[in-house]
């Protein structure tokens, strides 16, 4: 099948799904975030693939929703891209979730907005060293969504989760490594190679248990982010009305620090 906006090749039993508008550091529009779900929906019907790679292309992982989407709609109807964007990214999350076979995040660059529940609903992360992270939605008036506040506190922690939605900084991947949002962290060199044999390893596995113990870890979780989800969901919304968001969205384009009065 051919895609516009992702790549999708099989190699054995591995299947890759790379995000590929590299212009746009692999921002989430519309069509991509479909085909995504389309890409995800043929690894699970697929018997012969037995481990899923979720990558980007360039220089980016992902840098979340498109701010040329939002920024047609911020003034007029500012609701309207994140209400657009948030159901196939919902979708995406829980299909990650429910896929009864590995989901390995291999993180090449920049992650941000949306991008970072992508990356962190998967069951591993392998992280390039050139790769950075940042939380990204409060930083233009918005609130995070797609499950981000959810995983972040899982993974990292409470304190992390507050540092990360209060002052956004950007973290390295040593930095996402000792908090526990990757699973290993490689020279930029050694990527590809790293990731493949990660997912070969996978792929190797008993793939029957695989699916068996994911069900059993989301036995928990996926009732819980199912409800987050539609919490972020009216939070996000709720923000995106807010004055601050559409100086968050000017200020973003026009490359200066924004001026948030809180309203």
């Amino acid at each position: 099948m051919a895609f516009k906006d992702i790549l999708f090749s099989k190699e054995g039993a591995v299947a890759t799904i790379t995000l590929n508008r590299p212009e746009s550091f692999n921002a989430l529009n519309l069509n991509m975030s479909g085909e995504i779900v389309e890409a995800l929906e043929m690894c699970r019907s697929d018997r012969e693939v037995r481990a899923v790679v979720l990558t980007g292309s360039g220089k980016a992982f992902c840098s979340g929703g498109d701010i040329r989407f939002f920024e047609k709609y911020a003034k007029t109807k500012p609701t309207e891209p994140v209400r657009q964007l948030l159901e196939p990214v919902r979708r995406i999350i829980l299909d990650i979730r429910q896929m009864p076979k590995p989901v390995l995040a291999a993180i090449n660059g920049a992650v941000g907005g949306a991008g970072l529940p992508l990356a962190l609903s998967c069951d591993l992360r392998i992280a390039s060293a050139q790769a950075r992270f940042k939380q990204a939605f409060t930083s233009i008036g918005l609130a995070p969504d797609s499950g981000c506040t959810l995983f972040i506190s899982l993974l990292a922690g409470f304190s992390k989760a507050c540092e990360m939605v209060f002052l956004d900084p950007v973290y390295d991947a040593g930095q996402a490594y000792a908090m526990g949002l990757v699973h290993k962290v490689v020279d930029p060199d050694r990527f590809a190679a790293e990731t493949r044999q990660l997912a070969e390893q996978l792929a190797a596995g008993p793939t029957r248990s695989f699916a068996i113990a994911k069900a059993d870890l989301n036995h928990a979780l996926l009732t819980l982010l199912e409800r987050h989800l539609e919490v972020e969901r009216r939070g996000v919304l709720e923000a995106s009305l807010t004055q601050d968001y559409q100086e968050g969205i000017d200020a973003f384009l026009n490359k200066r620090k924004p001026s948030f009065k809180g309203c």
